[in-house]
């Protein structure tokens, strides 16, 4: 089979996947929820001030524009999956006084955006939904276009060995099947599921840490720093208790805060933000 036609599979597949609009409610509770209270955190942090321009690049249905429009952020989201910009656009319209500058089905690796149109572009998906490196490295490149320069772009990545342990944590791994899934995406990235069942996700890539620097400046960045989303907690077995209780909830995120960017635990975590700039 050639490339082209290992492409369109992958694109199919990982369509199917979303199709089943599973994303819509992902991070409402247990690891999803840790993930989307510590991307908040992150984001705070490295993002300009609103009224900025961001895009949200691969934007799912609209948990994080929808939450950065309510801050006063100009937000254009951008989905190649037209049931996630329904959902988005449906949940912003749901909120009072809460709108999106656009929602548009679109490709991280050709943006219907202007040069240099925007403060932040934010890319929470599309890096480990382009299985080849070129892809990935042309998604970065438009990004790069879209942000003014001095702008921030702000990458989520899966690390190399995150399917291994939440075969652990799920028992998946007695499943010879994910077994199987797991050696392979610990021996070259490559996550394929050939099972169909969705608790072992889709089509993917999955990084090591380092090789997002890399990434960055093949794609003319500069990087400024990679970092554990959720660390070691999303292992945690009674999470959603945890972050139910905002004493623990607190004691939770203000352990993990401190070990977010040491090198010898990045590869633990579910989900890694990498940060960089056009310099």
């Amino acid at each position: 089979m050639s490339r082209s036609n290992d492409a369109s599979r992958d694109a199919e597949e990982i369509a199917a996947y979303y199709a089943r609009g599973l994303e819509r409610d992902r991070l409402a509770g247990g690891a999803g929820a840790l993930e989307y209270a510590r991307t908040q955190a992150l984001l705070e942090r490295y993002l300009p001030a609103p009224p900025a321009v961001i895009v949200d690049v691969g934007g799912g249905p609209g948990r994080y524009a929808v939450w950065l429009a309510e801050r006063g952020y100009r937000v254009h989201l951008v989905d190649p999956v037209p049931l996630h910009v329904e959902q988005a656009r449906a949940t912003a319209d749901g909120r009072r006084g809460v709108t999106l500058a656009s929602a548009e089905v679109g490709d991280a690796r050709a943006l219907r955006l202007p040069d240099a149109s925007a403060d932040a572009v934010l890319l929470l998906g599309p890096l480990y939904h382009l299985p080849e490196r070129a892809e990935r490295l042309q998604a970065l490149a438009e990004a790069r276009r879209v942000c003014r320069r001095g702008g921030v772009i702000i990458a989520a990545a899966i690390p190399r060995f995150a399917s291994t342990l939440d075969g652990l944590r799920g028992g998946y791994l007695e499943d010879p099947a994910f077994a199987a899934v797991a050696a392979g995406d610990r021996r070259d990235g490559r996550h394929r599921n050939p099972t169909g069942d969705p608790a072992y996700f889709t089509t993917a890539y999955f990084h090591r840490p380092e090789d997002l620097a890399v990434e960055c400046s093949a794609a003319g960045l500069a990087h400024e720093a990679t970092l554990a989303v959720e660390g070691a907690g999303w292992l945690l077995p009674d999470l959603d208790a945890r972050l139910a209780d905002e004493r623990r909830r607190a004691v939770l995120l203000a352990a993990l805060a401190p070990l977010e960017a040491e090198p010898t635990l990045l590869g633990v975590s579910a989900h890694l933000l990498t940060v960089a700039r056009r310099a």
